[in-house]
């Protein structure tokens, strides 16, 4: 296969030969000598060109849509109409350029990618710093990334900070910042200063090279539109071989019939489809999205029904602390502080996200000492004078039949979906970090989307129980969950689908690779790497964000729109002008420049598919700076729920003296932390959002939840004060109870609301 540079430079070459053939039979011309040898020679040329490509489409078992083309030179060269057959070889080969020309802009973004992979690394070794091959580096190697170069395997970072340009990886416009222990992903520009990481995978193990592959798959694939052009020319060729016989018969003239075959030379299915279709993938690309082919590209546009994966899909796929359950005397802060202290030297994905919890929390750690690792357990080690265990229940009470606390907290586990980090301190069960798999922030408003750009119906596949499956499907509003379904089920139900509509399967790991295989169109969430998943699917989101789907899928059913409009405009302008060739109207010559006018004009429009898609928020956005502030703010005030949660779930273990102590305390707490959080939300964020919103009054729900929230925390502080110096009673213990569980779960939600709102307005969208 020829590559596309290479194409262009011959197809530019056989533009300017032919050109410069019927520019010589011109002057010749004008000089009084016979310019036919110029003219037919040209003819010729491009009459052998249309030949050999016409013969490989048919051995391709396609139509060939340069037959007309083909014999439209010959009959040019038959009749010795040798000017007719000169401009014909001139619009044939300059159509072809311009083609190539078009196809290779529409390219530009999945060549960019191509060409700015990592080749050399510097590698950190007792010798000092030397540049190696990127192929050379193994896992383990401590490299140096210099500002400005590409991080050249995916690693994790040593630094105590990094800010990192993911631009040409995922499309994010923004640089994100790093902090020490997160993972890197190959291919992204370091825009700070020198940073150090330890690579976790090798150059071809890495993001980046899973990325090249897919590209140059997808800059291999033939687009779907040219088997559509292929299929419109079965109909097209003979309509326009009869239009040219009848003209021929009835005028007894053949030079009308080869008029008839100029104009029906079939340039917006030879052009305009393919480039309609490479130019809505590269837009997809620039936006993070790669539609590996034209074939992909066009089944993506006809999708009615989407599935999706559950975990690593709808969710972020990491372990996010929900809440800290203690034991007396341990206080919920100082036991994460003491468990992280220990878990900073795993590498374990749920050490690093506690780790990454203390971090937002602003938490002084402790170096531990003495650490051992039990293998799929957890940690034991010292912490400050103290003996540490942190992992599975089983590992902290070391063999040991739990108590009533540990099997409330398992059941509890159980109930809500939850994992646990069990932590034990100087031999005795202290508490317990309950964690789960956060829903993405954007997760909800992209299936909103999805719905909106023509989805018919969205069904989530879960291998989880029923129960949990169907709370979180309600909460999205999917329209059906098939729960505790295993990678076979998943095929199963994928095919039950695929019979009803035309389905997408929406997948983030090796175990949905079959289900993606088996769908319509598989989409892999592939942001974190080559694997399984994004090899077997036909799309790839380079962007760990699910919000770029329901624009993949508007950029796909733009594309084929505007194919389909080029094609079919030209082809009835074609169908025009041959009805004028046909009755004498248009000679050879005039219909050859009107045919390339109608080239031209058709690939301009392809071209439209380069656009961006019009903007679907609000002219004015939130600074991302200030969307980040306002979710940090949100950050420091996880400790509060957290404390006022632990303090409910205590009121039953702890003694009267106690429980009046926690309760004044917390509502001391909630007055002067919690409450002025959100008295300065209403007054100054809400009036400041609502200007960047439409309609009237548009954050009048959220301005409810804080009324409700004041209204909770008023009655808290009122039941507080009427407490006695022996602390409450049982009726008392109840009422507190419920009303500090409803208080801190409407400000978990509201606190998801307003992230959710932040995300939406921000403009690093």
């Amino acid at each position: 296969m020829i590559a596309p540079n290479i194409a262009s430079r011959i197809h530019t070459g056989f533009a300017i030969t032919v050109a410069v053939l019927l520019a010589i039979g011109g002057l010749v011309w004008i000089w009084g000598i016979s310019p036919a040898p110029f003219w037919a020679a040209a003819t010729a040329l491009m009459l052998a060109v249309a030949t050999v490509e016409s013969l490989r489409a048919l051995l391709r078992h396609r139509a060939g849509v340069d037959l007309l083309a083909l014999l439209t030179m010959a009959g040019a060269i038959a009749l010795e109409q040798y000017l007719a057959g000169a401009v014909i070889a001139f619009m044939f080969a300059s159509g072809r350029s311009l083609e190539e020309y078009a196809s290779g802009r529409a390219r530009r973004e999945l060549s960019a990618l191509l060409e700015r992979s990592p080749r050399v690394a510097h590698l950190c070794d007792d010798s000092g710093v030397k540049d190696v091959a990127t192929g050379a580096v193994t896992v383990g190697d401590r490299l140096l990334v210099k500002p400005g170069e590409a991080v050249p395997v995916d690693g994790l970072l040593l630094s105590g900070a990094a800010q990192l340009d993911e631009s040409v990886v995922t499309g994010e416009s923004q640089p994100r910042q790093c902090t020490r222990g997160e993972q890197l992903l190959s291919g992204t520009i370091n825009a700070g200063g020198p940073l150090e990481l330890q690579a976790l995978k090798t150059e071809a193990e890495s993001t980046y090279a899973g990325i090249v592959q897919m590209v140059e798959e997808a800059q291999a694939g033939k687009a779907a539109f040219t088997r559509l052009a292929d299929r419109y020319a079965l109909l097209f060729i003979p309509a326009a071989l009869t239009v040219a016989g009848v003209a021929w018969l009835y005028s007894g003239d053949p030079v009308r019939a080869l008029a008839v075959l100029v104009v029906a030379t079939p340039c917006p299915l030879i052009l305009a489809a393919p480039v309609a279709m490479i130019s809505a993938i590269s837009r997809a690309a620039r936006r993070g999205i790669l539609i590996k082919n034209g074939d992909a590209l066009e089944q993506l546009a006809d999708v009615e029904n989407m599935l999706f994966d559950k975990t690593g899909t709808l969710t972020t796929g990491r372990a996010q602390l929900v809440s800290i359950e203690t034991k007396p005397p341990f206080l919920p802060e100082e036991l994460l502080r003491l468990a992280v202290s220990l878990d900073q030297v795993s590498q374990h994905s749920t050490a690093q996200s506690l780790v990454i919890e203390a971090q937002r929390r602003n938490l002084e750690t402790s170096l531990p000492q003495q650490v051992q690792e039990e293998p799929g357990e957890g940690l034991r080690g010292q912490v400050e004078g103290h003996e540490l265990v942190v992992g599975s229940l089983n590992l902290v009470l070391e063999g040991k039949e739990p108590d009533s606390w540990a099997r409330d907290r398992l059941q509890q586990m159980a109930m809500r979906g939850l994992s646990g980090v069990f932590v034990g301190i100087d031999g005795h069960l202290a508490g317990v970090l309950l964690l789960a798999d956060q829903i993405r922030l954007e997760t909800p408003r992209a299936l909103r989307e999805l719905h909106r750009a023509g989805i018919r119906r969205t069904v989530m596949l879960s291998g989880d129980r029923q129960d949990v499956a169907e709370t979180v499907a309600l909460s999205l509003g999917f329209d059906s969950v098939l729960a505790e379904r295993s990678p076979a089920d998943k095929v199963a139900a994928v095919e039950t689908e695929c019979r009803r509509a035309s389905t997408a399967m929406v997948g983030d790991g090796i175990n949905d690779a079959p289900a993606l295989a088996a769908a319509d169109v598989g989409i892999a969430m592939g942001a974190r790497g080559a694997s399984a998943s994004a090899e077997a699917a036909d799309v790839v989101l380079l962007v760990d964000r699910l919000d770029r789907l329901p624009e993949g899928l508007l950029i796909a059913r733009r594309g084929r729109h505007i194919a389909l409009q080029s094609v079919l405009v030209g082809m009835g302008l074609s169908g025009v002008a041959m009805l004028f060739a046909a009755f004498g109207f248009l000679p050879p010559v005039a219909g050859a420049l009107l045919q390339e006018a109608i080239d031209v004009a058709v690939i301009l429009n392809a071209l439209r598919a380069l656009q961006p898609l019009p903007e679907h928020l609000a002219g004015s956005t939130l600074p991302a700076e200030v969307a980040d502030q306002l979710r940090r703010q949100h950050d420091e005030l996880q400790p509060i729920l957290d404390r006022i949660e632990a303090t409910a779930h205590a009121l039953d273990t702890s003694s009267p003296a106690e429980s009046r102590d926690k309760l004044r305390s917390l509502a001391i707490l909630i007055r002067d932390q919690l409450l002025p959080h959100e008295r300065e939300d209403e007054e100054k964020l809400y009036p400041m959002l609502a200007d960047k919103m439409h309609g009237f009054d548009p954050l009048g729900a959220m301005s409810h939840t804080h009324r409700e929230i004041f209204r909770l925390a008023r009655r808290f502080e009122q039941l507080t004060a009427e407490l006695v110096d022996e602390g409450p009673n049982e009726f008392q213990r109840r009422e507190l109870r419920g009303l500090l569980l409803s208080l801190v779960a409407i400000v978990r939600l509201h606190f998801a609301q307003e992230e959710e709102l932040y995300f939406t307005l921000s403009d690093t969208q």
